[in-house]
């Protein structure tokens, strides 16, 4: 199988990730609910992969990197937690459902929402964002790319305007966490959320938030902590405020193990191979008779992704005959990114992702290209 749907999740971990899942599956209990060995040795990996991502986002503490599930997880927290009734909070078409959904919610409850409209190629104006601004505006929640385009939005722009109004700003760092390097100091960003599944390299059912010093944020969930069991109330001291019920210690040492591994492969090498094999295949894609490719490719930097249709071919058929006749894996279809598609026109048809790793070869990419003249030679 040639595997082109990273996006989603990559499916070529690094050997020393498996490795240390292995090893916390044999030897972990759980941590903060023992004096044993087993327990503190769960505890240990957690705080050192706390250690570990606050260094990787250039956070300043520890105890305010927060493991969750996923992205979703962490943006469900973050949304929910910050937002009232009678605020404002400024979003983009670009997003995925995982912050579109939990603000559609909050509006449902007296939230006000805009959402800052995109062009045709993808793109969003900065500008647009800041005359969005209102007397009540609590919050600017913003992706840093598109996962189905994979045109970046600058988001050290978004975090000058937020810091300038006084603004929260909350970034969904999916697509960019593990291969773009962010600072959340410089970015002036508020709760950057992330997944361990992707471009992090890491096992799913991992994933987390940096939540700034000073920042509240209202947890989504109460129960076991390992601490204060006797209060009828949840800790209320960080990172246990917003971590309920036992950690996925397993995959925590698995995605510590990935951030080293980015760390020691270098994230620029990392990204660099990615994004070489993404342009090789655009550049060759595109003048494939028939192919539309969406997104904008203006810029040198992009995620290592590229979407395009087989002329008005339906992106599920296309997507299912290049695994079924050629082992190739991709993704159709909406992508979670409703409003995306309503900006690209592609609703109805969808889109084919091809979404590129390191661990990808230039060989890989000419049976793909071979496979879509083929199948646009069909239709």
């Amino acid at each position: 199988m040639i595997y082109l749907d990273n996006a989603a999740t990559t499916m070529q971990k690094p050997p020393e990730v498996v490795e240390a899942v292995t090893r916390a599956l044999t030897s972990m209990g759980n941590a903060g609910r023992g004096a044993h060995e087993a327990s503190l040795d769960a505890g240990r990996a957690i705080f050192s992969a706390r250690k570990k991502l606050t260094a990787f986002f250039h956070g300043t503490n520890p105890g305010q990197l927060i493991f969750t599930a996923n992205s979703t997880e962490s943006l469900n927290i973050a949304i929910k937690g910050i937002l009232n009734p009678g605020d404002h909070v400024i979003t983009t078409q670009l997003e995925h459902n995982s912050v579109l959904r939990p603000l559609y919610e909050m509006e449902e409850k007296g939230t006000e929402l805009t959402v800052v409209e995109s062009d045709r190629m993808g793109n969003i104006r900065i500008e647009d964002i800041k005359k969005s601004i209102r007397e009540n505006t609590r919050a600017i929640v913003c992706t840093h790319a598109s996962n189905l385009t994979g045109n970046l939005i600058d988001i050290r722009a978004v975090g000058k305007i937020a810091k300038e109004n006084g603004l929260l700003f909350v970034v969904d760092a999916s697509q960019t966490a593990g291969i773009f390097p962010i600072d959340v100091e410089e970015n002036h960003i508020d709760i950057l959320c992330f997944t361990g599944h992707k471009a992090m390299l890491g096992p799913q059912g991992t994933g987390g938030m940096y939540v700034k010093e000073g920042v509240k944020v209202r947890p989504l969930l109460s129960g076991g902590s390992g601490v204060h069991s006797y209060s009828r109330r949840h800790p209320v001291q960080m990172p246990e405020a917003l971590e309920a019920g036992t950690l996925n210690a397993h995959g925590i040492a698995g995605l510590a193990a990935a951030v080293d591994y980015i760390n020691r492969t270098g994230m620029d090498k990392i990204r660099e191979k990615e994004q070489s094999l993404m342009q090789y295949f655009y550049e060759r894609v595109r003048e494939i008779p028939g192919i539309t490719v969406y997104g904008d490719y203006s810029g040198a930097q992009r995620c290592p992704v590229t979407a395009i249709n087989i002329r008005d071919y339906d992106s599920a058929q296309v997507s299912d005959v290049l695994f079924a006749e050629y082992g190739i894996a991709t993704r159709p279809g909406a992508h979670c990114a409703p409003l995306m598609h309503q900006a690209l026109g592609t609703v109805e048809q969808g889109i084919v992702r091809f979404s590129f790793s390191h661990y990808n070869t230039i060989e890989e990419i000419d049976e793909v290209l071979e496979a879509i003249k083929a199948l646009a030679d069909e239709t």
